[in-house]
């Protein structure tokens, strides 16, 4: 039964991180050298996401490449841990209006993962 499912099932790996005090033009390098959508900022603990809509959003705005990608993010960076379930993450992608959620191993733990929105939809596809 898909709410039943934990998201560690479904999540993507590995998580692909960047320092906060990293620039705009490096976390843009990043995602198009590794050829994905977002990119997990912190080394010690999770400050945030950027993405790639991010990205466009700070060409959009003639965001300086230099800028630190710390400036670029939303607070609080919502997360959830890889016992939640599929449905769970659903409800938070939904309550917070986002599509990536790094999933952590316990509240507060480290990264292990992203479950995005296309992770979902290739689950409910698949049953």
């Amino acid at each position: 039964m898909p709410v039943e499912t934990p998201v560690s099932e479904i999540m993507s790996t590995p998580v692909e991180r960047i320092d906060g005090s990293d620039s705009v033009g490096a976390a843009a390098q990043a995602l198009t050298d590794q050829g994905i959508g977002s990119l997990v900022v912190g080394t010690d603990e999770i400050e945030g996401i950027i993405t790639e809509s991010d990205i466009v959003a700070s060409v959009a705005s003639k965001v300086d490449p230099e800028t630190q990608v710390t400036e670029l993010l939303s607070d609080p960076v919502v997360t959830i841990t890889s016992d939640a379930t599929v449905s769970e993450a659903g409800a938070q992608m939904g309550e917070h209006n986002i599509k990536r959620l790094p999933v952590t191993e316990g509240v507060g733990g480290d990264p292990i993962g992203i479950v995005t929105t296309t992770d979902l939809a290739g689950y409910l596809s698949s049953r």
